[in-house]
């Protein structure tokens, strides 16, 4: 019997075989940035360039960009009791989240320009956390409420004089301890309360006074109280003259624990690797922060701060989410060619473009402003007090649109967790709502405008200095005094928004390039533009827009 021979196998082919997908974008340099960079100089702080750019390769390095993702991943865990059943309130977190912190802290974006002297410390710091953030939004918090902590303490100069060499320092030591015996401190601070958020003249939260001067005893709940890892935290209570602002240690001298009940922590909807929690105070010790019944009043140099933080982080994650878009752009085909190519996608990245130079031109003017009041410059500081509330009102809103643009450029690429965009996009929504939703601070504007004359002054002389350059311009700041005649409540959020408009132009037009600016004022100002990113006129010059804005490849 003749046996039939086997038919030959075929060869197997290879079903998973990666075409067509961009490569990884770490390592980048998360400082290739001209917006930026030239903000840092123009604003006073071109001595730092050299620490921003090592900063950057470091923020976008592959080792950070992990660090960022575990800190995510692995979110805090509240452990309010240790095994023997001793009460602790002690948030663990992922080493990934203290090298962030170490690092963060260590390149002074904290409270280290308090304790700088050269001019620009303030920009330099901004610029950093511009940079810095490209890693994780929520490490953040922490480090911007301890920058925040050290003008309000001033209010008080003999706790001011123990507490602020320590939160100016660049240590970052995680650990709970009597606080005059770290090397460096972290603050936070507990304002809102469940019964009034943003209107805390509603707080119940009593302090009683003590035998000893100045210090107290606090009880009550806070309701969104962030970083309850910190050492020590400014909080607002009911005192026998009013709401007042006190300082709390979770650690007091004598080695004892203050009583700082962590409730549980808030399950929120990004900023993940961040701890938020609901603290309860029975019986805690607190020192007064300024004269008893001006709280308000000692605390609102922090939110001043907090705010341009929220401005500069809505920045970060623009320019962060625009250049993975980019990245993926210039990697990615369809329809014969990359899309960084296409006509319609180059639309979209050019108007994203737009979107955060203007941004980031507007924070690094703001610190600038900052920087300058700081010593007393009493323009600068009328500027600063008008301008940061309209730039948080305006380039935090801005936020959220932007990012979702960003990660519909990745396409279903971008849905999926492992790219990193939804963490940005769930991020986006947070900072328009910290330190004051939009109503909050529209209104504050409007409160400006009405009780502080010299604000809107120092405002218009901001516009002033680009008059005669482009008569859309000139037009949107008639147009800007005509809405401040008739200003109402009804109408603060459309007056606010001209305001960041007009004052974005402003700036683009005598800092940008002519494209930019251009552009800018065409669509922004002068309505030719739709509802969504991506349609910029034909005549916009997308190419020299997108020639500054992404990184080389």
């Amino acid at each position: 019997m003749v046996s039939t021979p086997a038919p030959a196998r075929q060869p197997l082919h290879a079903t998973h075989e990666v075409t067509n997908q961009p490569p990884l974008l770490a390592p980048y340099d998360a400082s290739e940035d001209t917006a930026l960079l030239e903000g840092l100089r123009r604003e006073g702080a071109g001595w730092a360039e050299e620490g921003i750019r090592r900063l950057g390769l470091r923020a976008g390095s592959a080792e950070a960009q992990e660090w960022a993702e575990q800190a995510n991943v692995h979110e805090p865990v509240l452990r309010t009791h240790d095994r023997y059943g001793n009460r602790i309130d002690e948030v663990d977190f992922h080493p990934s989240w203290h090298h962030l912190m170490r690092a963060s802290v260590a390149e002074g974006l904290a409270g280290a320009p308090w304790a700088d002297a050269r001019p620009g410390a303030h920009v330099a710091r901004s610029a950093g956390g511009l940079v810095w953030g490209h890693t994780d939004a929520g490490h953040g918090c922490p480090t911007s409420m301890t920058y925040a902590a050290v003008p309000a303490l001033r209010a008080q100069p003999d706790l001011a004089k123990v507490y602020e060499p320590l939160l100016t320092g660049r240590e970052y030591e995680p650990e709970l301890r009597v606080p005059t015996q770290k090397s460096g401190l972290l603050a936070g601070m507990g304002m809102t309360e469940k019964q009034g958020g943003s209107d805390v003249r509603t707080n119940t939260t009593a302090a009683t006074p003590t035998a000893e001067p100045g210090v107290y005893t606090l009880r009550g709940h806070k309701w969104f109280t962030s970083a309850p890892m910190c050492d020590v935290f400014l909080v607002l209570a009911q005192a026998p003259e009013g709401l007042s602002c006190f300082l709390v240690p979770r650690i007091l001298p004598d080695g004892s624990r203050n009583t700082f009940r962590i409730q549980r922590l808030k399950d929120k909807l990004g900023n993940r690797s961040n701890a938020s929690s609901e603290p309860e105070f029975d019986g805690t010790v607190a020192w007064l922060v300024g004269p008893e019944g001006r709280g308000v009043k000692t605390i609102i140099e922090m939110v001043n701060c907090t705010r341009l933080d929220c401005v500069m982080m809505s920045a970060t994650l623009m320019r962060k989410t625009l250049v993975e878009a980019g990245h993926h752009a210039r990697h990615r085909s369809a329809f014969g060619a990359r899309l960084v190519d296409q006509p319609l996608m180059r639309n979209v990245l050019a108007d994203l473009a737009l979107e955060s130079e203007a941004a980031t031109t507007l924070t690094l003017r703001l610190a600038g402003a900052a920087d300058r009041a700081v010593p007393g410059d009493a323009g600068e500081a009328a500027f600063r007090r008008i301008a940061t509330a309209v730039g948080k009102y305006w380039v935090t809103k801005r936020g959220p649109a932007f990012t979702a643009e960003a990660l519909e450029c990745l396409g279903g690429n971008g849905y999926v967790e492992e790219s990193g965009m939804p963490r940005h996009y769930r991020e986006a929504p947070l900072l328009s709502i910290w330190e004051g939703s939009g109503n909050v601070n529209a209104l504050d504007v409007l409160r400006a405008l009405r009780r502080e004359p010299g604000s809107a002054q120092a405002f218009f002389d901001e516009l002033a200095l680009a008059q005669g350059a482009d008569a859309r311009l000139d037009a949107a700041v008639t147009r800007l005094e005509g809405l401040l005649v008739n200003g109402s409540e009804t109408g603060a959020r459309r007056l606010v928004e001209q305001m960041a408009l007009t004052l974005q132009a402003s700036l683009l037009v005598r800092h940008a390039p002519p494209a930019v600016a251009d552009a800018f004022c065409a669509t922004r100002l002068a309505g030719d533009w739709g509802h969504a990113f991506g349609t910029l006129p034909d005549i916009a010059d997308l190419g020299a827009i997108l020639d500054r804005a992404l990184p080389a490849d």
